[in-house]
């Protein structure tokens, strides 16, 4: 993990695409701004795991398992 400082009003970028500005330090919190191609999808880590278990849950729960879709195939 590469692990920086920066001030309010200071930025880092990631490549060419990315950049990411701290916006406000207020106590514990830092509100950040993200600048970022609208192809890249951007969550909050708690977002993206829920995401990730609710995919992960579909899969397993989907009628449509490989030799049903196999069957179902096969039939047309």
């Amino acid at each position: 993990m590469l692990i920086l400082t920066r001030k309010s009003g200071e930025s880092i970028t990631i490549g060419d695409d990315v950049k990411i500005t701290v916006v406000e330090v207020k106590g514990k919190q830092v509100r950040i701004g993200i600048e970022a191609p609208r192809s890249y999808i951007i969550h909050r880590e708690e977002v993206y795991i829920c995401i990730q278990e609710e995919n992960r849950r579909a899969a397993e729960e989907s009628p449509l398992s490989l030799a049903g879709l196999k069957n179902l195939l096969g039939k047309l």
